[in-house]
């Protein structure tokens, strides 16, 4: 086969290569375990935020839910971050907004609440290892480390008060994870 040859064949499959992924160019090539993480993520912390929304809706302005709430928000605008920096879509409104339904009690919100935090954790312990892109990887290890080290504590200490709420606004007075 001549150089020319290789060279054009090289070519059709970069090409195509490009218009499996959807990109405009090599540089603009994101992996796709990459891209599956970011939709896995939004996704989650847009369940998460319909689930607490459907929990404050029933039993009103109820810690921890009124300050989780704020970090999914806050979770997603970061995912949504990474998303438009690398060329994915996405849905810019929450699918899942009154489709979840709350518990009969807060003690048992704060239940689920437990074990969807668990689950998120474990979900980000399945995706992490697959990133390539350093950015996507860091601001994944970020929420993950919001829900095991605040999300995860504040439910455990709702159901440790049998469902009533706490006193104040978290951990230091914050009511919220900083990013």
């Amino acid at each position: 086969m001549s150089l020319n040859k290789n060279l054009q064949n090289g070519t059709m499959a970069a090409l195509g290569a490009l218009a499996i992924c959807g990109c405009a160019s090599p540089s603009l090539a994101i992996a796709k375990a990459d891209k599956e993480a970011l939709v896995a993520a939004l996704d989650d912390e847009y369940r998460a935020e319909a689930i607490y929304a459907a929990v404050i809706k029933k039993f009103g302005e109820a810690r921890p839910f009124i300050n989780i709430i704020e970090a999914e928000r806050r979770h997603a605008a970061s995912v949504k971050i990474e998303m438009d920096r690398l060329g994915i879509s996405y849905n810019n409104t929450n699918p899942w907004l009154d489709k979840e339904q709350a518990p009969p009690s807060l003690l048992e919100a704060c239940q689920q609440g437990i074990i969807a935090e668990r689950e998120n954790i474990a979900l980000y312990d399945k995706l992490l290892p697959t990133i390539q892109d350093a950015q996507v990887r860091k601001t994944l290890t970020t929420l993950q480390w919001a829900s095991r080290e605040r999300h995860l504590p504040a439910f455990e200490r709702c159901v440790a008060r049998g469902g009533t709420m706490g006193p104040g606004r978290g951990i230091n007075g914050r009511g919220r994870d900083q990013q």
